[in-house]
């Protein structure tokens, strides 16, 4: 073979490494940022900075490196179960059984399954403050929910508590990972399915049911008495302001005839005998109409048929006689 051609071979033996070595530098120069993340980018392995969202150079062959992070993305952590299809490599457990396992206060068994949803704040904290942040938060959060179960009653996690459970149990984690500087943020704790274990879980149906139903004759008889009472109240309040108004009518009343009385005694005693015989006609003026029909007879009259006769002439039934006391 010629020696210009063996050169040529040669010369293109070297050319294709490097070619190719250029080429894997273009495409390793630059990296693009999602709206929804930033990129932490090392330097031989040292932090340098954080780029914002969109398209960056970087130096080739593994120089810089940039790790991308969403920070502006909401993630979420499953316990007890595990939604089919999740991006999120730490949402979910290959344990759920026995996350889900746990003991209230008043040493009953219970199956709780829970969501923690949690966002990144410093993403340079996350890369390097913690070796494993997801799996960390992971068991973090299954403590702190076992320490919030542990502390209250079976009735309180299967029906009334469960609030309170979700708000202790957030405090208490963000505060864990605030101390350890995890550079994450937990937004919500969340309770999804709360049962008694298999075995007992008809029984705590029916004790639920009959819960409610007590609820519900509680509630019917607040209905009842505040239908009633007020009612009641507007009625004594009533027949209240008729006896006061009754009080002070018989009030007045009296002190009309007690004012009528002494003028009266005035009169008397300035005429007794005009004053009684006044009394005493306008007494049987008032008193005598009231009495209907009467026959008034002298104590020495000896017959009074023909006074009756002439009463039944008018068609009118005979009136009692009435004979004047001695």
């Amino acid at each position: 073979m010629p020696a210009k051609s063996v050169g040529f071979v040669f010369r293109l033996l070297l050319a294709i490494p490097l070619v190719i070595l250029l080429l894997i530098g273009a495409l390793s120069s630059f990296y693009t940022v999602s709206p929804e993340a930033v990129a932490v980018v090392q330097r031989f392995g040292k932090f340098t900075h954080v780029a914002d969202p969109g398209l960056h150079f970087k130096i080739p062959f593994g120089v810089d490196t940039a790790t991308i992070v969403p920070i502006r993305r909401q993630l979420k952590l499953e316990f007890g179960f595990a939604t089919p299809g999740a991006t999120n490599e730490d949402q979910t457990s290959n344990r759920p059984d026995l996350e889900s396992d746990m003991v209230t206060g008043d040493l009953n068994a219970t199956e709780v399954e829970w969501v923690v949803q949690y966002g990144i704040s410093s993403p340079r904290d996350y890369l390097f403050n913690v070796k494993a942040p997801g799996p960390t938060l992971r068991d973090l959060s299954e403590s702190v929910m076992r320490e919030v179960i542990g502390d209250r009653t079976v009735d309180e996690v299967l029906t009334f508590g469960r609030t309170e459970i979700e708000s202790d149990a957030l405090a208490r984690l963000q505060a864990l990972v605030e101390k350890i500087n995890m550079g994450m943020r937990v937004e919500q704790v969340q309770l999804n399915n709360v049962n008694p274990p298999a075995p007992v879980q008809r029984s705590f149906s029916e004790v639920n049911r009959a819960q409610q139903e007590r609820e519900q004759v509680i509630n019917e008889a607040n209905g009842e008495y505040n239908r009633v009472i007020p009612k009641a109240k507007g009625t004594a309040e009533q027949r209240i302001s008729g006896a006061e108004g009754f009080a002070i009518q018989r009030l007045n009343e009296a002190k009309g005839d007690v004012t009528r009385f002494e003028q009266l005694l005035v009169q008397y005693d300035k005429a007794p005998a005009v004053t009684k015989q006044r009394l005493y006609l306008e007494t049987m003026n008032e008193v005598l109409p009231k009495l209907g029909g009467k026959i008034i007879l002298d104590e020495d009259a000896q017959q009074f048929l023909p006074l009756m006769n002439l009463n039944q002439s008018n068609g009118k039934a005979p009136a009692a006689p009435v004979t004047p006391s001695r």
